[in-house]
């Protein structure tokens, strides 16, 4: 087992991952950049390193000064939590030639599975169902490019193969605005991700957004541990998170599972991974892998009593798989409301100085954030400060046990959305069981590009 591991990150990201370290009895090392120098989890370290200034290009995407950091401190492993080199294949090969071991999967499956035309191509090979669109890449000609959306059907999505977060994807309902929109979102692909790639898929009217949480070892060990409901979403940005789905029965689950197991098996994955689906009629149909930490693990902690994080580490370390499938039990429900530092109806961003800081308690409540009194949430980063989750033993006491949580949660001195939060746990159309990845853009009158 590792004796010291550098957390190239920042935020309740990583002060989660320095809690596992900690009842593990392993040494942390935190970087960070100027702005966070005053951050709850640098003083909690057992060291820290400033790796540059405020802007993330300078400091947590600057590859050369983690690598550094972790030189300089003895680190033996780097975890890169979620968001910034999480999915960076150079990274992960630099810090395994660099002598480190990388927390997470090969570089050579991050670079597969983020590609998202190479990624479908994998998991139809695989077995795993896929949206139904073009057949890789769209090509130049706009000529093909009206052929393919005319096979797929209207309405399609345009979306960059290189893309992630919410990013780089386009929907079009009719073929005079087709040619435009692909060429508007090769230029941002371009711009945000370096490639300019894009292919096409059917827009579906009305799903589900389901994912499928993995661990796999490089032994060939991988199981599921079961599946998330995602979709509460606001343009492909989740705001609430719940497991297990309120939609799906056991043996539609254990089936999509056992293949994505399958699939991890087949590329030889290691790590954590998530799968995630687009549900719609009863039908899978696979978007993407995540091959990192999701922020969202979460609610999968809750109803399996696993820690994913020492789970990483383990696997890491090089260590087997301590239980088999029919060892994983899903017991109850959980819900996870992500809290952000925003207007709560037109999502602007509200950096500033918290000056309240008051946090809900009582049974099957869990907070993970970074954020105390005092703190000021600086305008450099992801406007999210924490995430509250609930547990119940069902989805009905998760929700009332969230809506009471909810009430008694007290952030001053800046804009959150937990009044949006609140609202949603008392939507009549959630309550019944969730809704479309699309319904909370048509609550709030947001309409797709």
């Amino acid at each position: 087992m590792f004796e010291k591991i550098l957390i190239a990150n920042r935020g309740e990201i990583a002060l989660r991952v320095q809690r596992a370290c900690r009842e593990l009895g392993i040494k942390t090392v935190a970087v960070h950049s100027e702005a966070d120098k005053e951050a709850k989890y640098v003083k909690l370290a057992d060291e820290s390193v400033c790796i540059g200034p405020a802007a993330s290009s300078l400091s947590y995407l600057n590859i050369p000064a983690v690598i550094s950091a972790a030189e300089v401190t003895d680190a033996q492993a780097i975890h890169p939590g979620y968001g910034f080199l999480s999915e960076n294949a150079d990274f992960a090969e630099r810090v395994e030639q660099s002598g480190f071991v990388f927390i997470g999967p090969r570089a050579e499956t991050i670079r597969l599975m983020g590609d998202k035309v190479s990624a479908k191509n994998a998991m139809k090979q695989a077995g795993v169902p896929c949206v139904p669109g073009s057949e890789g890449a769209l090509s130049a000609d706009p000529v093909e490019i009206i052929k393919t959306a005319k096979k797929v059907g209207y309405p399609v999505i345009i979306k960059a193969a290189g893309g992630g977060g919410g990013r780089g994807m386009r929907v079009v309902h009719t073929e005079a605005a087709l040619i435009n929109a692909v060429n508007m979102t090769k230029a941002e692909a371009q711009a945000a991700f370096g490639n300019p790639m894009v292919y096409m898929e059917k827009f579906l009217e009305n799903p589900r957004h389901i994912e499928i949480q993995i661990l796999a070892d490089q032994h060939g060990n991988a199981v599921f541990l079961g599946d998330r409901d995602c979709s509460m979403q606001r343009r492909h940005q989740k705001i609430i998170e719940e497991a297990p789905s309120p939609l799906l029965n056991p043996k539609i689950r254990d089936k999509i599972g056992e293949r994505c197991a399958e699939a991890c098996r087949k590329i030889k994955y290691r790590g954590a991974g998530t799968f995630e689906f687009l549900y719609e009629n009863g039908e899978f149909y696979f978007i993407e892998m995540n091959t990192r930490l999701q922020v969202e693990h979460t609610v999968t902690e809750m109803i399996t009593g696993l820690d994913l994080v020492q789970q990483q580490i383990f696997v890491a370390a090089g260590e087997k798989l301590k239980f088999r499938q029919k060892d994983i039990e899903l017991r109850g429900h959980a819900i996870e409301c992500r809290i952000n530092a925003e207007d709560p109806y037109n999502f602007v961003p509200s950096p500033g100085k918290i000056s309240t800081f008051h946090m809900p308690g009582g049974p099957g409540v869990r907070i993970d954030t970074h954020a105390y009194a005092g703190y000021t949430v600086p305008s450099n980063y992801d406007s999210m400060i924490g995430k509250l989750i609930t547990y119940g033993a069902t989805r009905e006491q998760a929700i009332a046990r969230m809506r009471i949580a909810l009430s008694e949660m007290m952030v001053d001195g800046i804009k959150t959305n937990i009044p949006l939060h609140a609202d949603l746990m008392a939507d009549a159309a959630f309550h019944l069981g969730g809704t479309s990845i699309h319904y909370l853009e048509q609550k709030l009158g947001i309409g797709h590009k």
